[in-house]
């Protein structure tokens, strides 16, 4: 305790801009691997690094010189293991640097519109839809082998995409910001026992995603003409714009890690049964 005060006293206002800093750099670090699977393993590594801790002021020898020996291989074993969504979290760290501002949230206002209104506009013509709203888990993994579009997010275009016409409607549209990314996009299945059999396919795959990410799940049911919000693989049935509008700011005002799922499958997101 003696040596811990002598340090405290004896550090310098450069000690505390350095220690500042690097707090600084690890909490935006953390922000931006938020929702993802390496996210699950830096929770863990921070136990290890606790219980190392601990083991070495308990004097607990025997756990200490384990810990101590692992510790590089368990860092370098994670590193590789999500390296993908370390590389992806990173690359979105620098554009998260500071908070959005009022434009911003103005712009995501208006894309929430445009998503409320479109679902709607197909549940009242019974065409079902499935649309993804990106959160801080990044989705590109899902896009891939999908249609690109990067297009601005509008209702026509959504009406449009999930027309039955439209060689683009079977599968989800991912959206990101004020884009859509991508469209025919392949979800994971979730394969839970505990699903009520009135879901069909794409409540299925908007609570296989919601399990494994944080990403926000709107379905438009084509037998029934509903709306729901499948968020951390819990469905919700909206009543109304209202309702939606509502649970959306919500839900969007989280900051929550998605647990993923051990037994998803990825299988097609479309077809019948929504």
């Amino acid at each position: 305790m003696g040596r811990f005060v002598e340090t405290f006293t004896s550090a310098t206002w450069v000690d505390w801009l350095d220690i500042a800093f690097l707090t600084f750099v690890i909490y935006r670090v953390l922000v931006a691997m938020q929702g993802t699977r390496a996210a699950q393993s830096l929770i863990g590594l921070g136990i290890l690094g606790l219980l190392y801790l601990i083991s070495d002021v308990a004097g607990l020898t025997t756990l200490h010189w384990v810990l101590d020996n692992l510790f590089v291989y368990i860092v370098i074993a994670v590193l590789i293991l999500f390296q993908d969504d370390i590389r992806r979290a990173l690359a979105r760290a620098g554009g998260t640097l500071f908070s959005r501002g009022a434009a911003v949230r103005r712009s995501e206002a208006n894309v929430m519109e445009d998503v409320i209104k479109a679902c709607f506009a197909l549940a009242h013509r019974k065409i079902g839809a499935l649309i993804v709203i990106e959160r801080t888990a990044v989705l590109e993994p899902y896009t891939e082998g999908a249609n690109r579009l990067d297009a601005v997010v509008s209702t026509e275009l959504l009406q449009s995409i999930f027309h039955p016409s439209s060689p683009l409607h079977d599968g989800a549209v991912v959206i990101s910001g004020e884009r859509v990314v991508a469209a025919s996009v392949f979800l994971p299945i979730s394969l839970s026992k505990e699903i009520t059999r009135a879901w069909g396919t794409r409540h299925r795959a908007a609570i296989g995603l919601s399990e494994q990410t944080d990403g926000l799940c709107l379905v438009v049911s084509e037998e029934r003409g509903t709306v729901a919000l499948v968020n951390r693989g819990e469905v919700i049935p909206v009543a109304d714009a209202n309702d939606l509008r509502h649970r959306l700011v919500e839900k969007l005002e989280e900051e929550e890690v998605a647990t993923p799922p051990s037994d998803a499958v990825v299988l097609p997101a479309g077809g019948s049964g929504g």
